[in-house]
């Protein structure tokens, strides 16, 4: 029997299960076991787990992979991200490094409402979302069925679909979100996200995520439609986000995008695997 400690957070709504494998170095859950987790009717319940174990990099305090509730490994979650973070600044120093399946990330922790976290540099390159496309272009016509929308896309670490809705709550999420997550233009699948800019410098979202559907948060998602505005010159340098969990903001000048907002503490216990 393997039992491992797991702390269960949200991040402005995105519920997270961090499981401490640093110690223990065992395997991690295969898919059945994930989904079980993940169901609040068989487990805790998570949109996603980080599955937190010792890092071989130098300048990293810990490394981490991301599962979500359907099984499958991600290669990043920004809300998780954020949560782990604030986990490690318990006992440890406010800013420090990260290793993730995307790459080394930078995090900074004023308090449980101010956790920010780099979540890397935009990919905007069709080969390197991926995506399907004869060349990059800052919006890309997309067949869905009868329907053709227009739409951005771009990684965030992971790949990212970015649709302009006039109004976030008629925003045919439930509709389009599963038909252009699974998109054969998308290789690995994208998440979906549907933003209507209100200002320069605030926005509202909603996300249907790859391998979970529509969530109170994405912290990628939040980066993805920011930068998506920003690069359009629809918005500006810092954004705030209205999600349906909350609020998050984003900042991004052309290098990494930053992402910061609230954790909530909801849970600690220890899981049999």
């Amino acid at each position: 029997m393997i039992r491992l400690p797991f702390v269960k957070m949200h991040g402005t709504g995105n519920r997270i299960l961090i499981v401490d494998n640093r110690d223990a170095a065992a395997a991690a859950p295969d898919e059945a076991t994930l989904r079980r987790l993940g169901d609040s009717a068989t487990g805790p319940g998570f949109d996603q787990l980080m599955w937190l174990c010792a890092s071989d990099r130098d300048d990293a305090v810990a490394a981490y992979r991301v599962f979500n509730a359907d099984g499958s490994e991600v290669e990043q979650c920004g809300n998780g991200l954020r949560c782990v973070a604030w986990l490690m600044a318990k006992d440890g120093d406010p800013e420090f490094t990260l290793s993730s399946p995307a790459g080394p990330v930078s995090a900074r922790v004023a308090s449980a409402d101010d956790v920010a976290v780099s979540m890397g540099r935009p990919v905007f390159r069709p080969d390197r979302i991926p995506f399907i496309a004869e060349q990059e272009a800052p919006r890309y016509r997309i067949e869905v069925g009868s329907d053709s929308i227009e739409a951005s896309a771009l990684s965030m670490g992971n790949p990212h679909l970015v649709i302009d809705v006039d109004d976030i709550d008629t925003a045919p999420v439930a509709e389009l979100g599963p038909a252009l997550e699974t998109h054969a233009r998308f290789p690995e699948r994208t998440n979906v996200g549907f933003a209507q800019f209100l200002e320069r410098d605030r926005i509202a979202l909603r996300v249907f995520e790859r391998g979970v559907g529509e969530t109170l948060a994405c912290g990628t998602g939040a980066c993805a439609a920011v930068v998506s505005g920003i690069r359009r010159g629809l918005l500006n340098e810092s954004v705030e986000v209205t999600v349906p969990g909350g609020k998050l903001m984003v900042s991004w000048r052309g290098d990494d995008a930053w992402l910061s907002g609230r954790v909530t503490l909801e849970d600690e216990g220890s899981i049999d695997l």
